[in-house]
């Protein structure tokens, strides 16, 4: 891959920037899957039972390996997949996401593992983040949610919070999408933008990005068939009657005990991007 910035006949940097964004934007809109707040409230439960079964926490901290006086701002951090086990190996962590009952499950699993230094923070990328009270840390990171239309403005703004380290984690081909699951219900499947326009809109701004990969099995477990159903559907953008209808025959073909619910007999191999970046003032 080249970046743009380095290709022949490349147009300059704030062009080429701009033209990342706005790739991405089409990208995003292409799939047809962009969900709003509501969406990811209604989520927000499933996200908290899944929340550091797959180990992606702990193999993304043993790469970043962060210092035990760092302050630390998580951005989309959900339930607190990455921000609890952050906190015991940071000074503090302030935690934002735009889905209030994703933060009241953070705050609910803090509260039940005794951490006190998870500040919650309730916003998006789009908001101003100098009135949200959010100021500048050792390591700004955006783990698995760059969930915005403006690609640009969301690494300006994390590398303006980055006193040492700006990290962001995005997929690698289709990601957490299941294509399986569209192909099930009898719609084409489109990926979304993955790591690539991230890295090279940074290489246009100026911001030289680090890329490691990390993988990790999505076997999640489903406590009944029917959350299974619930899971699963939530890729899929206004179903029909009878895309659902069709999902539960393939479910009862794919379904296989597990732990005392269930799984998809055959688990997908997830790959993420870690982007990692010295900060820098422009």
């Amino acid at each position: 891959m080249i970046p743009l910035a380095e290709a022949a006949g490349a147009p300059a940097p704030a062009s080429a920037a701009a033209a990342w964004n706005q790739a991405w934007l089409a990208a995003r809109q292409r799939t047809g899957r962009r969900r709003g707040r509501e969406s990811w409230d209604q989520r927000a439960p499933a996200f908290a039972r899944d929340a550091g079964k797959s180990g992606y926490a702990g193999r993304l901290l043993e790469l970043l390996r962060p210092e035990p006086d760092w302050e630390v701002l998580d951005v989309g951090c959900g339930a607190g997949t990455l921000a609890l086990p952050l906190a015991s190996r940071v000074r503090a962590v302030t935690a934002v996401d735009y889905s209030s009952r994703m933060l009241e499950l953070l705050g609910e699993r803090c509260a039940a593992a005794g951490v006190a230094n998870v500040t919650p923070r309730l916003g998006a990328w789009e908001d101003d983040w100098a009135g949200l009270g959010l100021g500048r840390y050792d390591l700004a990171i955006a783990s698995r949610s760059l969930t915005t239309d403006d690609l640009r403005g969301a690494l300006q703004k994390l590398d303006a919070a980055a006193r040492r380290l700006a990290v962001v984690v995005a997929p690698v081909g289709e990601g957490p999408i299941d294509g399986r699951v569209f192909a099930a219900v009898g719609r084409p499947f489109v990926a979304g933008p993955d790591y690539l326009y991230a890295y090279n809109l940074l290489h246009a701004l100026g911001r030289y990005a680090s890329v490691t990969f990390v993988e990790n099995t999505d076997a999640r477990r489903y406590p009944s068939r029917e959350a299974a159903v619930e899971g699963l559907l939530w890729m899929i953008a206004d179903p029909t009657d009878a895309e659902v209808a069709r999902l539960r025959a393939w479910l009862d073909r794919e379904l296989v005990p597990a732990d005392g619910g269930w799984r998809l007999a055959r688990p997908r191999t997830v790959r993420w991007a870690v982007l990692t970046w010295t900060p820098g003032a422009d």
